[in-house]
């Protein structure tokens, strides 16, 4: 019934908007589009990647040429998408993602607060390998689960559970952030903000968002030993269990050691990138082709194809279309002058304050993180250009990192769902947790602002 509500009201909206009953402005039609898209994607009427279709049509009838819209699909922001699909997936086939991560949990000795705070940067090392935060949230959360399974039957491990699984959900999302390959969202950000910032490159991106990402951590890390306090456990017992499932992956096979060397060069060519000039997509698509070659890769493409989620591609080169359709038809510019209204006068600080605090509070209504950003990028931008104190980067990066995470609700991305879908925290925890988590993100963005970047 709500599906089929939410259909009509997008059906009226078109027949009102775009039907020649109406003579309306470009600015107002791209207003009702990008109404009727989040309606689309945000209500589910649809599969994502039909949903996506449709967007196809009614950009190419009503904004661009068939050919222009379907331009997006050629971007290379689109094209690092389907290379890191590639990778991650051999990364995780061939069981050294399972291998990396138990080594990691491995270094907490067995003690609850140390795990706590290795599974946190073990987020940090998934998300350069894996640019996908359902991925990171899946992978990491079975392995925990398995863990916890097991520790439960010799002892309470209620607050651990607590502090291990909020910490995925949260930690999935802002750990992409990390790097420029990190997640879906975050490669979208790459794409725009290289667009407004020509020297941003893979290190650049590291030293300018993965220092806040590090702190925060460390900041969420002690938030959640106050309010979660972990249990004594077994250490020995802990290690003991880390040391079976190791034992059970057996020895580093050669498809392991083949996939190290080829994420590891990948890697050093995104660092590298200034040097030698090739961009990050063509890198990625480099690296992803290399695990495909015979004798130097691990899979063959029958295989490959299956992990590549064509309506994430679908999706991700739609979003592209919106943020085109908004800059092209003025809307973010009409926007962004409605706004001036209510900054104009105010302090630099204030604005930036502003900005992040209603960005983080709308971001509680928004479950997909990149739809959000289609619109509060662009819309950034466009206001770092009308305040003269302000830079167009110095308004769009608080206000990326203010889009990235979902405190409060389950229903706030997939990997909250994953995550609480193992029963170890109810949503009144995430509320507790979110409250003071939210807070310290805020803080630490603020802060980053003013006396990091």
């Amino acid at each position: 019934m709500k599906k089929q509500l939410l259909l009509v009201i997008t059906f009226l909206l078109y027949v009102l908007f775009f039907l020649p009953f109406f003579d309306w402005d470009e600015t107002w039609k791209a207003i009702a589009a990008l109404i009727i898209i989040q309606i689309l994607w945000i209500g589910k009427v649809f599969p994502l990647a039909f949903s996506s279709l449709l967007l196809i049509l009614l950009i190419s009838f009503h904004f661009f040429s068939y050919e222009q819209t379907l331009s997006y699909f050629s971007s290379g922001i689109v094209w690092l998408l389907f290379s890191t699909f590639i990778i991650s997936a051999a990364f995780i086939k061939t069981g050294l993602a399972s291998r990396v991560s138990l080594f990691m949990l491995k270094m907490s000795g067995g003690s609850g607060k140390a795990l706590i705070f290795i599974s946190f940067l073990l987020m940090i090392v998934l998300s350069v390998l894996i640019p996908s935060n359902v991925g990171k949230g899946s992978l990491l959360s079975s392995v925990l689960d398995s863990l916890l399974k097991s520790l439960r039957k010799l002892g309470d491990v209620h607050y651990l559970g607590k502090s291990l699984f909020i910490g995925v959900a949260y930690l999935a999302a802002i750990s992409g952030a990390f790097v420029a390959t990190g997640a879906s969202s975050t490669i979208y950000a790459f794409g725009i903000l290289s667009d407004v910032s020509s020297d941003l490159n893979y290190i650049k991106w590291f030293l300018t968002f993965g220092i806040p990402v590090l702190l925060f951590i460390v900041i969420l890390w002690g938030i959640f030993l106050l309010i979660f306090p972990p249990e004594k456990i077994d250490r020995k017992l802990l290690l003991a269990l880390i040391e079976e499932r190791i034992s059970e992956l057996g020895p580093v096979s050669i498809n392991e050691k083949k996939i190290m060397c080829i994420i590891g060069g990948t890697l050093i060519l995104w660092i590298a990138q200034p040097l030698h000039g090739y961009s990050i997509p063509q890198v990625g698509l480099l690296g992803a082709c290399i695990t495909l070659i015979p004798f130097a890769g691990v899979w063959k493409w029958e295989e490959a194809r299956e992990s590549i989620d064509w309506d994430l591609m679908l999706f991700f080169a739609s979003t592209l279309m919106v943020s085109g359709m908004l800059i092209h038809t003025g809307t973010i510019e009409w926007m962004a002058e409605g706004l001036d209204s209510l900054l104009t006068g105010r302090q630099s600080w204030m604005i930036i304050l502003l900005l992040i605090l209603c960005t983080s509070i709308i971001r509680i209504v928004f479950v997909n993180i990149l739809g959000f950003l289609t619109i509060m990028l662009p819309l950034s931008i466009t206001i770092g250009h009308t305040i003269p104190d302000l830079s167009p980067m110095q308004i769009a990066m608080p206000v990326f990192l203010a889009c990235v995470p979902g405190f409060f609700l389950v229903t706030q991305s997939p990997v909250h769902l994953i995550s609480y879908s193992y029963g170890y925290f109810t949503d009144k925890d995430l509320m507790r947790a979110g409250f003071w988590s939210s807070a310290a993100w805020i803080a630490v963005i603020i802060c980053s602002v003013f006396f990091y970047w």
